[in-house]
């Protein structure tokens, strides 16, 4: 057996730390003396900590690493596999945004090099006025937290297309995202998923024609902020004023665009002169 000293110099983990897996039932001591209370492992019992220390390396934080190693033995491969390939999207999605924000980071860079200010490409941003024509969505319509948004726009616009799928719908457009909620609050927004389809059946509202300022994002998600903000800009400046929640239009489908620059999104301002 090792000494709690010598495990935790072999591992590189403090004995502090140590104490505190024992705490939580993550790594139980095989023997404590009941006199001196030193505590020991066993031999094999490095590789369990090896194993811990792999899963702290991938970001599992300490609870679901107990949650894997308190799985049942038959189904503990079965379970790690699957936290691992979910894990492994986390990271990538992460990896993703950490590169389109370099990429703007030296897009900036060479601006600021040029002597052009980084916020000058709002004025490149082009607002058009269009009419929109009624159509009939099949929608979904739901109180989003922040964090509820990726996970809710994959399981409400798929719940959508199953429907579409089921009934024998017709399609006449791409996705689409109305947001209800006259403020921002990250615990929840009030966020309608729809879909424009040709028959009206039960789950479908008639979506009417409006006069619009419409513009397009090129790029990820992120970069909406920037187009609700140059259109929110342009119509208080061409004498405008909203009346009806905005909406965003998915002309590229998130999940086959390779690279976040290549996607595509439609924003639309409901509005009327003053």
């Amino acid at each position: 057996m090792l000494s709690i000293g010598e495990f935790s110099k072999i591992c590189e983990v403090s004995t502090k730390t140590l104490r505190y897996y024992e705490e939580m039932g993550l790594l139980h001591p095989v023997e404590i003396n009941p006199e001196s209370g030193y505590r020991y492992y066993s031999i094999e019992q490095l590789k369990t900590m090896l194993f811990i220390n792999r899963l702290k390396s991938y970001h599992f934080s300490l609870d679901e690493i107990k949650a894997i190693r308190d799985a049942e033995e038959d189904q503990a491969e079965e379970k790690l596999y699957s936290v691992l390939t979910r894990k492994r999207r986390e990271i990538q999605e992460k990896l993703n945004a950490l590169e389109y924000t370099l990429k703007q980071m030296n897009c900036d860079l060479l601006q600021l090099e040029k002597g052009i200010p980084i916020m000058s490409y709002l004025d490149d941003i082009d607002v058009q006025l269009v009419e929109t024509k009624p159509m009939t969505i099949l929608y979904a319509r739901k109180q989003m937290s922040r964090n509820d948004f990726a996970a809710g726009y994959g399981m409400y616009f798929s719940s959508l297309y199953e429907k579409v799928a089921k009934e024998r719908l017709t399609l006449l457009g791409t996705p689409m995202t109305i947001y209800h909620s006259a403020e921002y609050n990250p615990d929840s927004n009030d966020t309608e998923f729809a879909i424009p389809i040709r028959e009206a059946v039960k789950g479908t509202r008639d979506l009417p024609g409006r006069l619009c300022a419409r513009s397009v994002c090129k790029g990820a998600y992120s970069d909406l902020t920037s187009i609700y903000a140059r259109l929110r800009e342009w119509i208080e400046k061409e004498g405008y004023e909203m009346v009806k929640s905005p909406y965003e239009v998915y002309v590229t489908d998130p999940n086959l665009t390779k690279a976040s620059e290549d996607m595509i999104t439609e924003v639309y301002f409901p509005i009327k002169k003053k």
